[in-house]
């Protein structure tokens, strides 16, 4: 296909879905003589995620447009950022990361064949290149080197040395890998504008730099390999796919910060040329869209719900997963994988700050920290910016009822919740939804893999307003003032909230009660409670 292309139609394909290009001019140079030499690197440290896809798609492109693509797995690197690879596990880390990019190519159709892989330690430790570190040593100055860094390098209070070498060994791999550019997130940016200030003072020539957007996470920050809670890993199982997604922040009507929007953007979208909606026939059925602007449009005028978002990019995210998790199922890739990442020892018993009793992690997610209480719905009215949010206002036992937002009982009916006793958790951090605060959870059993099947949860008849909520064997701990958004003590409890095949509220098999009696859902069989 490369050989048909012109050098316009190579540079649309290299540049498209592209933040910034630095550097385009001397790439059209290139593509009227030859094709394009890029390079792109990985430190091997945390274990890569879905959001890795962004950049192989975008190989994909580099390989359909003709370049000679190398992809760097930069253990060095790995180590010089504040160490978060060990020096004895850089070896088997690398060995993970090949085995683990090379099957996401795979499974996206890209051939190895026309792909170069290196190891950073392979020539980064040859006299050459060590004599070239310390000529851009004497050059760079400290402020540059932690400038550069600073949105890569993992910053502390006190940075290591290591940390302002890292910089500079990225700049160097440009000419010692001997390509016309390089490919990175546009949090590199920093690192590529000091390759180009320094590079020509050794002698070298300046590259061009090619930028890819930084997508979101799954709690709307940047996907990191470090925060479990921001994204799916590779070899996640489906229920731990659906239980991310569910939990990921997709706000109805909302496009900004959001990770499953932009995974439709950047991945789906370059690799299919299309993406289907999958709905019910009664909500309009499946809806195929050939142009991801017509997806962001009708998100943004809630034509789209975000459970159907979900459940839609669920499905293309298995199918893409599938032959990774299959490739990782033979007896060597398993025992890579627990020799890579060696699973540190969670409960050390007798340790300083033990509790008496044994307690340490269970302890620490007792259910008895959630503030949930009987409360009863005073007012129901529609958000007035968002369509799918309501407005609930709910008698909490306290002086003023607390102002609800939320999406769920969009599909229960207005003259249900009116005057209905339900169930609150008082105690998240409230939080601003299209501009009005949130300051509880009204909390319902929902089923998987259809967002519409919603019930608030019932206390026991002849409940008061204020009532506390307790789990079985749990009644006498005390719920903390606020949950710390940063802990994620509520994400980590609701994963284990379900209702029974009785229509029984519990958590862990245990019964959530009040001094009445059983909390219940009145057929929702089964389904999860958030």
């Amino acid at each position: 296909m490369a050989g048909q292309l012109s050098p316009e139609e190579k540079i649309n394909l290299i540049t498209r879905n592209l933040q910034e290009v630095l550097g385009e001019e001397k790439v059209k140079q290139v593509l009227q003589e030859r094709e394009l030499r890029v390079y792109w690197g990985t430190a091997t440290t945390g274990k890569p995620h879905v959001a890795y896809f962004v950049p192989m798609s975008k190989i994909a492109d580099f390989l359909k447009a003709g370049c000679e693509v190398t992809i760097l797995f930069a253990d060095l690197h790995a180590f010089l950022d504040n160490m978060k690879a060990p020096w004895e596990l850089l070896e088997l880390r690398v060995k993970y990361y090949e085995q683990i990019i090379k099957a996401m190519l795979e499974s996206i159709g890209v051939p190895l064949d026309k792909l170069k892989f290196v190891k950073g330690t392979d020539f980064q430790l040859s006299r050459e290149y060590t004599l070239d570190v310390y000529r851009l040593s004497s050059m760079v100055t400290e402020h540059d080197a932690k400038k550069a860094g600073a949105e890569v390098v993992k910053q502390v209070e006190h940075p290591l040395l290591s940390g302002l070498l890292y910089p500079g060994l990225q700049a160097l791999d440009e000419e010692y890998l001997k390509v016309d550019a390089q490919f990175g997130g546009v949090d590199q940016r920093k690192i590529f504008t000091l390759a180009e200030k320094y590079l020509p003072s050794l002698g070298y020539a300046k590259r061009a730099h090619l930028m890819n957007p930084m997508v979101p996470g799954l709690t709307g920050a940047k996907m990191s390999s470090s925060e479990e809670e921001s994204k799916i890993d590779l070899l996640d199982s489906k229920e731990d796919v659906k239980k991310k997604l569910k939990k990921a922040f997709c706000e109805p009507g909302n496009i900004q910060n959001n990770g499953v929007l932009s995974f439709v953007r950047y991945v789906l979208f370059p690799l299919h040329g299309d993406f289907c909606v999958k709905r019910d026939s009664k909500w309009g059925g499946d809806k195929v869209y050939s142009v991801f602007e017509e997806v962001e449009e009708d998100f943004a005028a809630e034509k789209i719900h975000p459970g159907d978002l979900k459940a839609s990019v669920e499905v293309a995210l298995n199918k893409l997963m599938e032959p990774i998790r299959k490739k990782f199922e033979t007896p060597e890739l398993r025992k890579l994988t627990n020799s890579a990442y060696p699973n540190p020892s969670k409960n050390k018993s007798g340790g300083k700050g033990a509790k008496a009793g044994g307690g340490g992690e269970d302890d620490e997610l007792a259910p008895s920290r959630l503030d949930i209480r009987v409360g009863k719905v005073v007012s129901v009215e529609k958000h007035p910016d968002a369509d799918s949010l309501f407005l609930e206002k709910i008698d909490v036992g306290e002086p003023e009822p607390r102002t609800v937002v939320s999406g769920l009982v969009a599909y229960v009916a207005q003259e249900d919740l009116q005057d209905r006793m339900v169930l609150v958790l008082c105690n998240l951090k409230p939080q601003k939804m299209r501009g009005i605060e949130s300051q509880a959870m009204l909390l319902c059993s929902s089923i998987e893999g259809d967002p519409r099947r919603v019930e608030p949860l019932d206390p026991p008849e002849g409940s008061s307003t204020g009532e506390r909520v307790f789990v079985e064997g749990y009644e006498s701990g005390k719920p903390d003032d606020r949950l710390n958004p940063k802990k994620k003590v509520w994400e980590k409890l609701q994963v284990d909230l379900k209702v029974s095949d009785e229509c029984v509220a519990q958590w862990k098999d245990k019964r959530l009660s009040t001094k009445l009696g059983q909390i219940t859902c009145k057929t929702l069989k089964g389904g999860n409670i958030s």
